[in-house]
């Protein structure tokens, strides 16, 4: 018999139907995760395990979900996995409710980092955030400058990146410039595109509101009460990063992401990321947050790959033990 045992009573019964899923396909997966088992009669819950901690970690889940879902959000396997890791990180629900609001959909955090991420973006004018790719850097950063530039709380949202050839020669690409560059910003647009609709974004884009260029056009500029984000820094130089962060003009916030690990510089060329990272730790003001594989919030496989890539070059850099080679006794002879 299960030694600990939880009921949980919800008031919105829509609401709890979306957060059961489909043939309980949503309470299934908690029970994947956390060892419990799940009961339900109607808008009560049942939980039960062997560990209180078990418990109330899924029923954590459970009303973070429910919160949610009567905000409107779709819970799908995303948003449960997201509440997963947020209670085994040991958020309660109240913390969890952190969201932006861009003129889309509500975006919320889905891990511990990410929802410091979020803060760190809200109350500071120059962030740093690197890590894997599927951690929600660029994602979390455009939709803050939307929540910003739709509160007014900026004019302008620029969005930049250095146009690095990563095994490709850009003079070889066709078009003009142009259309050399934009394969470089796709990403970007893609962001931008979850958080506003077609025509709002090309309208906001005519008129200024919104900026999307390579690194090399910031230069000269002072960036005055705008939203900068610098993507895929780890591909600038140490000079190239100077210039990017002395552009920070009066009313405006930066944020600058990217992978150390992942950089398609030269060889032997630092990376301005790395540089930055190591010359303005500690200085009041700027914020660093730092994510993992944990919060990865691409599809499941990512978390794999990455892991299978990591071991690898583990295995690469880890020198095969010497062997005393025998003497050749034919040779002696």
């Amino acid at each position: 018999m299960r030694g600990a045992s939880h009921r949980v009573s919800f008031d919105d019964n829509a609401a709890c139907a979306i957060v059961f899923g489909q043939h309980h396909l949503n309470l299934a997966r908690i029970e994947q995760k956390i060892p419990v088992s799940i009961v339900t009669r109607g808008n009560e819950v049942l939980i039960q395990g062997d560990r209180d901690a078990d418990v109330h970690a899924a029923a954590a889940v459970l009303e973070a979900l429910h919160a949610k879902a009567q905000r409107g959000t779709v819970i799908d396997r995303a948003e449960v996995d997201a509440a997963l890791r947020m209670a085994g990180a040991g958020e309660r629900p109240a913390a969890q409710h952190v969201q932006i609001r861009t003129e889309g959909r509500p975006v919320s955090p889905r891990s511990l980092n990410q929802a410091a991420y979020v803060r760190a973006l809200e109350t500071l004018e120059l962030v740093f955030a690197t890590g894997p790719a599927g951690t929600g850097k660029t994602y979390l950063a455009v939709a803050q400058g939307v929540s910003f530039l739709k509160q007014r709380r900026v004019e302008r949202l620029i969005l930049s990146r250095p146009a690095v050839e990563a095994g490709e020669r850009l003079g070889f690409l066709p078009g003009d410039l142009k259309e050399k560059v934009d394969p470089y910003l796709r990403p970007l647009y893609d962001a931008l595109q979850d958080m506003l609709t077609e025509g709002r974004l090309a309208t906001r884009m005519e008129n200024g509101q919104i900026e999307i260029a390579p690194l090399a056009y910031m230069r000269g500029r002072t960036l005055s009460n705008a939203f900068v984000i610098l993507d895929e820094a780890q591909n600038t130089s140490p000079a190239q990063m100077k210039m990017f962060l002395t552009r920070l003009g009066e009313n405006s916030r930066m944020v600058v992401t990217g992978d150390p690990s992942q950089t398609d510089l030269p060889p032997g060329t630092p990376s301005g990321l790395s540089d930055a990272l190591a010359r303005l730790t500690g200085i009041e003001g700027i914020g660093m947050v730092t994510f993992d594989r944990g919060d990865i919030v691409r599809h499941p496989l990512v978390t794999e790959i990455i892991e299978a890539y990591e071991r690898g070059d583990k295995a690469a850099a880890t020198p095969e033990p010497e062997t005393r080679r025998r003497p050749n006794r034919a040779a002696s002879t």
